[in-house]
């Protein structure tokens, strides 16, 4: 629904008519071929063949198209012409072309000085042409002519570039792939991001026909001299938003080879294996550096995150990512907890490891299992601590990645400003405060994906294929993140709903096959999510909504000012403006949000502008949760978020994180911008807007994340003397007990390979009748007075009723075994649970241990 298509179509087809008519005179230009056939006029149809050694295959050619052309078009001179464009052959490839131009004026010979490739010269004939239409052949067609008749019609019909496909299923709305360097060469194009296009290997028939103007702008645009030109060249089509249809082809069979004896065949066969293998080579590297420059910008991204997290890959054994309060210690968790149910085919789902006797739903938690399953042999090798910094580098650059790459399919041409617009979405101030312990909200790669396919399903060209897609890329993120695809979910809503508003035509005109494509999405995650959803909402350890407390929305000052880790951020003032230093949501700073607004105001014409600006308001709206308070006043205003408080599903959202729509909304207008301040003719003009986006930019900056030594794990732990104290299906009691503010035992039970389980914990779980959602395990009696002392109380009196309820919290536990490592106040703790249990601890390595098995209480 973007508008691009429109914008880019003028532009390019404008160019191209004049540097088609330049071309088509004979004109030469620096490197291109040297002698063209005089130029007869505008025709309806040209036939561009490239030729190089074909003087065996140029003369049946030759007759075939001007017998079937004649017959479909017409003899007269402004019908059709053939031009075929002669790459430097050594036999009579050339002459015989000459010979056949003698008696047919509408055929024309270029000549190449040197042999440059297959895709030098199809651009020379391109350029050279004068037709309304475009025809690409090669000099020994296995395609005959009369299958243009096809392509014909789809053109026809779309208005569009047509490829033909050798196949034996599809049509327009079902396309079938082309023949590209046999089936491994295809795979690898699409697997580089670029479809596959007939005629790309150099021994296989090219049939692909054009409107003439859109295939002068192509090739004109085009750098590759090889075989690899059709990828670039669709690729180059594609990204002006032009469709490129596909319809099956006749293809004659290949008549088998005659057995050769002499030793001019056998080194004629050779000769031409080598060349074939030559033009594999050379079609790989001009692929690889068709897409040099993603690599380079992937490279980019990558040195980025690294620079972000550079502290905790310089000691992953010892260092702590300082902002993550207990953050880093769950997710390592939960890299470990998959990994132990998964290599002990236990459910995935579910766990006892902590939260005694009740356990874990892990479905319910997010434990992003659509990574930490695939990269249990990486845990397996090498630890907890590289999956969890592995997934934090390589997802934000993924994500960084993907946003570039839909910012460039879709709507700018420079690949800098793509990357840039992309770089802004991935690292804004919001993804590097949740980089320091929520890969759930830094891993978005999937999102991207998702909003290409619903993009795809508006177009409606193949609404089945992009709706089951759309379906597959949903189900995925629900296991790398459910509230992300949520959140996001809502700004892909206001979009659409903006975008009703700029342009009622295209959005109506997009609701049918989008909504059909979203129907069959849901036909494809229902069967695939149906159990998983059902254990997360009704299974064991299952809740109906998470408590955050009566506004977790952003002060309108967390809006303008900057976050922790911006350049020019303080980090007190950013404390005193969030929940806490992973929660810093917006702190996009003033300077960015001015620029948004001088973007919208500069380029408010463009549609997609006017949807974004729309899209952002009402995200940073939403934002501020039920309940705005003016700054420096005591008034309170109700917000809109009040609306949706109630809503299933959005009764569990922190709604400050709604702001993080706003990072790729930013994104994408900064890129839009670039791409035309880069295009500005006047240097002065282009100076002042790179420093405008300069002067927005480095406040924000990201700074590398703090990181702090971590908690030594006890040597009783490390040792394995727990093992001594702790049964089978017995739970170990640290003191204090796990919660959501100190949970080193996590990473206790971690190292320990989860030998042991333990009391309390920190996940999310049901509290009360009601089930309410709360961070952490049911508190009881003992883990209450056991947390308060630890932190500054005074131990009570210990009277039997204490001793009695402290019985009843350790068999509630199933405890084992109760540890108290050497920390702050341990005496008083030491003591108080002397007392409690009615005996003295043993003192073990580091640590001073009760045993509280049946019986010993």
């Amino acid at each position: 629904m973007t508008d691009t298509t429109a914008t880019g179509e003028t532009e390019a087809a404008g160019g191209s008519r004049a540097t088609g008519g330049a071309r088509a005179t004979g004109e030469r230009v620096a490197g291109e071929p040297a002698a063209a056939a005089p130029w007869l006029g505008a025709v309806g149809l040209s036939v561009v063949i490239p030729a190089h050694e074909d003087a065996q295959r140029i003369g049946p050619a030759l007759d075939a198209f001007r017998a079937h052309l004649d017959a479909r078009l017409g003899s007269g001179p402004g019908d059709w012409e053939l031009v075929v464009v002669d790459d430097a052959s050594t036999d009579a490839t050339a002459d015989l072309v000459e010979a056949a131009a003698a008696d047919e004026p509408r055929i024309r010979l270029i000549r190449s000085e040197d042999h440059r490739g297959r895709g030098a010269a199809l651009r020379a004939g391109v350029l050279a042409s004068a037709g309304e239409r475009v025809l690409l052949a090669d000099a020994g067609p296995r395609t005959p002519p009369a299958e243009l008749d096809r392509l014909e019609q789809a053109l026809g019909e779309e208005n569009h570039g047509s490829h033909g496909s050798h196949g034996s299923h599809g049509s327009h709305e079902d396309p079938a792939p082309a023949a590209v360097l046999g089936r491994t060469g295809n795979r690898l194009v699409r697997a580089l991001g670029i479809p596959g296009m007939p005629g790309f290997r150099a021994d296989t028939c090219g049939f692909a026909l054009f409107d003439g103007d859109r295939a002068r702008a192509a090739f004109g645009a085009s750098v590759l001299d090889g075989p690899a030109i059709d990828a670039e060249v669709l690729r180059w089509v594609r990204r002006q938003g032009w469709h490129v249809a596909e319809v099956p082809v006749r293809r004659t069979p290949k008549p088998p080879a005659r057995p050769r004896r002499t030793a001019a065949a056998a080194t004629a066969t050779a000769t031409a294996a080598a060349t074939a293998t030559g033009d594999r080579r050379r079609a790989l590297k001009e692929l690889f550096r068709l897409n040099s420059g993603g690599l380079a910008v992937a490279a980019v991204f990558i040195a980025l995150s690294v620079y972000v997290f550079h502290g905790l890959w310089a000691d992953l054994d010892g260092r702590y990512l300082k902002d993550a309060l207990q953050d880093q210690n769950q997710w390592e968790w939960f890299v470990g907890v998959a990994t132990d149910n998964i290599t002990h085919l236990r459910n995935p789902l579910f766990t006892l490891a902590q939260g005694m006797p009740d356990g874990v739903n892990l479905m319910a938690n997010a434990t992003m299992l659509g990574l930490t399953v695939p990269l249990i042999p990486v845990t397996l090798l090498f630890g907890e601590t590289v999956t969890f910094a592995l997934v934090l580098t390589l997802g934000m650059a993924a994500s960084a990645w993907t946003w570039y790459w839909l910012i460039r399919r879709r709507l700018v041409e420079s690949r800098w400003a793509a990357a840039a617009g992309g770089a802004l979405a991935a690292f804004a101030p919001p993804m590097v405060s949740h980089a320091n312990g929520h890969p759930n909200f830094v891993v978005l790669f999937v999102l991207p994906l998702i909003i290409d396919r619903a993009l795809r399903l508006c177009e409606g060209r193949n609404v089945v294929r992009d709706g089951v897609l759309l379906g597959l890329f949903a189900t995925y993120q629900i296991f790398l993140g459910e509230e992300p695809l949520l959140i996001a979910a809502l700004g892909m809503l206001v979009f659409s709903l903006a975008y009703l508003l700029v342009d009622r035509r295209r959005a109506l005109a997009a609701a049918r096959p989008l909504g059909l494509g979203v129907v069959i999405a849901a036909g494809v995650c229902v069967p695939l999510l149906i159990f998983p959803l059902y254990w997360q909402f009704f299974g064991p350890q299952s809740y109906h909504s998470v408590l955050h407390g009566d506004n977790a929305g952003n002060s309108p000052r967390a809006l303008v000012e900057y976050a922790a880790r911006s350049l020019f951020g303080d980090a007190e003032t950013a404390g005193r403006l969030s929940l806490n230093t992973t929660e810093q949501n917006a702190f996009y700073g003033w300077p960015l949000l001015a620029l948004g607004v001088a973007v919208c105001v500069w380029m408010w014409r463009r549609r997609v502008v006017r949807a974004l600006a729309i899209t952002g308001a009402v995200a940073l709206a939403l934002s501020l949760g039920p309940w705005v308070p003016v700054p420096r006043t005591d008034v309170v205003l109700p917000g809109p978020w009040r609306l949706m408080v109630k809503l299933p599903l959005f009764e569990s959202v922190i709604e400050g994180r709604v702001a993080m729509v706003c990072a790729p909304v930013l994104g994408v207008l900064l890129a839009l911008a670039l791409d035309r301040i880069v295009r500005m003719r006047t240097r002065e003009l282009r100076t002042l807007g790179l420093l405008a986006v300069a002067a927005a930019l480095i406040p924000v900056l990201p700074l590398p994340l703090a990181v702090r030594e971590r908690a030594p794990v006890p040597a009783f732990i490390t040792s394995g003397a727990w093992k001594g104290y702790v049964k089978d299906g017995e739970a170990l009691v640290p003191v204090p007990l796990p919660d959501p503010g100190q949970a080193d035992a996590l990473h206790w039970q971690v190292e320990a390979d989860f030998g042991f389980r333990l009391a309390g914990g920190y996940f999310n779980g049901p509290w009360g009748p009601d089930r309410i959602g709360i961070y952490g395990a049911t508190p009881r009696h003992l883990s209450n007075l056991l947390r308060d002392v630890r932190y500054g109380q005074q131990p009570p009196e210990i009277t039997p009723q204490w001793r009695e309820q402290a019985r009843r919290d350790l068999e509630f536990w199933k405890a084992g075994a109760v540890v108290l490592p050497f920390q702050d106040r341990g005496v008083e703790l030491r003591d108080m649970i002397s007392e409690l249990i009615g005996r003295q601890p043993e003192k073990v390595e580091d640590v001073w241990v009760w045993r509280v098995g049946p019986g010993r209480v």
